[in-house]
């Protein structure tokens, strides 16, 4: 555990696990307003998908494409499991996570927050030529499917639903304090 990760949130040993868990397709700014979110409560951010990278050693995509999704899903259970068990601040979740069911059930009753975003949007965060695995290959097309299968399982786990279209990440960081009572 670094230096920064011993700070904990107000109230941190009043229950389990993190004080937010942000869910969301690519693009969302899981990752910039979970930063900001983080700074905002007094407490630490951690990303799984950063998490992931640090266990293999390698980036997202080159787990990807060397050893498989397959591979990867299962890093990213393990990694998501560790991160809910350890981590008493702002936590990041990859895109995909929500697709594994054990991960939903772990989620159950946690304050998880799924951000919201137009295609339009996403893409001009994203861009079309960001290295994602599961966006190679018709990027527009290819995350129009991701989130009709997602969709359903980021609202189910979601306690709030925020919104991040045409806003800025500190409003989007706002909202989900203010949707989860974090701020007095």
């Amino acid at each position: 555990m670094t230096g920064a990760e011993q700070h904990a949130a107000p109230g941190a040993d009043e229950r389990r696990g993190p004080v937010v868990i942000l869910v969301g397709p690519p693009g969302a700014g899981k990752t910039t307003v979970g930063a900001l979110l983080a700074e905002r409560l007094g407490t630490t951010y951690r990303d799984t998908d950063a998490d992931i990278e640090q266990m293999a050693g390698q980036p997202v995509p080159e787990i990807f494409f060397e050893h498989g999704e397959p591979h990867f899903r299962a890093l990213e259970r393990a990694a998501v499991r560790a991160a809910v068990a350890e981590h008493p601040g702002v936590l990041s979740l990859g895109g995909g996570a929500v697709m594994d069911e054990d991960t939903r059930a772990l989620l159950t009753g946690l304050p998880v927050v799924f951000l919201d975003v137009r295609l339009a949007a996403a893409v001009r965060r994203v861009g079309l030529d960001a290295p994602r695995p599961l966006l190679a290959v018709n990027p527009r097309q290819r995350w129009r499917e991701l989130m009709e299968a997602r969709r359903p399982l980021y609202t189910q786990v979601a306690r709030a639903v925020v919104s991040t279209d045409d806003r800025t990440p500190e409003d989007v960081a706002g909202e989900v304090a203010a949707a989860l009572e974090l701020e007095k």
